[in-house]
């Protein structure tokens, strides 16, 4: 028997309560009742008077809506709301009655260019969620995997400017000047002049070659800008496609909990934006540092090792043409501080450039008349040369614990961790591209969504510790 009684039901009187209507394992219960939500009311108060205006919005209904749309993935703010309508689940979350009218979709972005702006309230959240991860133990912060990804900006790729933006200067570059002067003056060579000094008249420019090398980034260079998003950069994505982007950097512990991370425009590279997320993981216990090819520079291995954290290295493969020996086939002889090129002949040192290397120069007479010249240099000359960095020797302690048993295990858990926190923030948190403008609203998209990736984890680790203790 055909039963028909689809207007019937649609017009049935019920007496219900929401609560009845949002099942008891959802994911929004779990949420809410891993944290207490109350201590956004702290954060705030100072954006709010003090028994003067309108009544608000509940602070914590307002946060709770852009939690909402990073949790599930949902598009736009617009979007968020419509959903929110027919949501029993969500007006549940945000306290709101059966009848209550759903703020306009314009509301969050008011408040936050009215109150929230220029605030760290967003990473306070973030910091806030993490404690309670920490409060439960269940961070383990001695091994920690660093990585970055870039997000597409809502910005044009053909509205764009060229514009002169100046070199910054790198973290490290004061202390790697002392150590090159130090490093010349050993060598029985004079300091290195400031590139200033070398332009001014009557100091000769840059004459000697010892003291200046041709591929020295100038202070100024030409860089491509968004218009529409200018604090966005131009990076490569894939072979072909180039696109605007934001690089988050990112810091998580062995259990995928994220322990911090910061914004950067997509054009920089990961090497010079990891003091920054170096600095905010300070004091947290990280005794192992397990980051990829970017990262292994001579300048990080020195700053991790320095304060007595074991950096974790890949194999790198040299960037070596094909028929050409690689340089681990020179060997360093470090009593007569000289190369030994495959012929057993001697490179000797011949100076210390500014991007901290030391050139080993080999004897071109000789190098003319053996039998390797063909694989060792196509120099007009018949020199070859090999440098070393000042800090090689961070380096080579670098390779050492690579080797050391448990390393290369170690390294694995990054697709388990920092690679997966990244697939899944893609995947299922509307991680790929961001529809707002600017840095600012770019760290509160990442501090959100990170929020909400531990607050799962921590949800469902808290359900799963009640029902072991049932």
């Amino acid at each position: 028997m055909m039963t028909q009684e689809t207007e019937k039901v649609r017009k049935q009187m019920q007496m219900v309560c929401i609560d009845d209507l949002v099942p008891r394992n959802h994911l929004l219960r779990l949420i809410d009742k891993a944290i207490d939500w109350t201590f956004i009311y702290d954060l705030v108060r100072d954006t709010y008077s003090d028994g003067m205006g309108r009544p608000s919005i509940d602070p914590v209904t307002l946060i709770k809506i852009p939690l909402i749309q990073y949790l599930y993935g949902i598009k736009s703010m617009r979007q968020t709301i419509k959903e929110i309508e027919v949501n029993m689940a969500y007006r549940w979350f945000l306290g709101l009655e059966l009848y209550d009218p759903v703020p306009h979709f314009s509301t969050f972005g008011k408040n936050y260019t009215r109150r929230f702006k220029d605030t760290d309230l967003f990473e306070q959240i973030f910091q806030r969620i993490l404690e309670e991860c920490y409060r439960f133990k269940l961070v383990d912060s001695t091994e920690i995997f660093v990585d970055a990804t870039h997000v597409k900006a809502r910005a044009n790729n053909r509205k764009m400017q060229k514009r002169i933006a100046k070199q910054e200067a790198l973290f490290y570059a004061d202390m790697l000047r002392q150590d090159i002067n130090a490093d010349r003056e050993a060598h029985g060579k004079k300091p290195l002049k400031d590139k200033d000094d070398n332009n001014k008249p009557g100091s000769g420019g840059n004459d000697k070659f010892e003291d200046y090398t041709d591929d020295v980034p100038s202070d100024e260079k030409t860089i491509k800008c968004s218009t529409t998003d200018p604090e966005s950069g131009w990076f490569r994505k894939g072979e072909h496609k180039h696109v605007f982007a934001y690089g988050i950097e990112t810091a998580c512990d062995k259990n995928g909990w994220i322990i911090d991370f910061t914004v950067n425009p997509g054009n920089e590279h990961d090497s010079r934006t990891f003091k920054g997320l170096y600095d905010k993981l300070a004091d947290i216990g990280m005794k192992y540092c397990i980051v990829d090819a970017g990262y292994k520079t001579p300048a990080i291995a020195k700053l991790l090792l320095d304060d007595g954290i074991k950096p974790v290295f890949p194999y790198k493969r040299p960037m070596t043409k094909d028929g050409f020996f690689r340089k681990s086939e020179y060997v360093y002889d470090e009593y007569n501080d000289a190369y030994i090129c495959p012929g057993n002949h001697f490179l000797h040192y011949s100076t210390t450039n500014r991007d901290g290397y030391r050139e080993y120069k080999s004897c071109g007479q000789i190098c003319e008349k053996c039998e390797y010249l063909s694989q060792c240099t196509e120099s007009k000359n018949h020199v070859k040369v090999v440098t070393r960095h000042v800090w090689e020797d961070y380096m080579e302690t670098c390779e050492d614990i690579r080797h050391t048993e448990g390393m290369k295990e170690l390294y694995s858990h990054r697709k388990e961790t920092i690679e997966r926190i990244f697939g899944t923030a893609k995947e299922n948190h509307g991680f790929r591209y961001t529809q707002l403008y600017g840095k600012a609203r770019m760290t509160m998209k990442v501090a959100l969504t990170f929020a909400c990736m531990n607050l799962k984890k921590l949800a469902k680790c808290k359900q799963e510790w009640e029902l072991r203790m049932a």
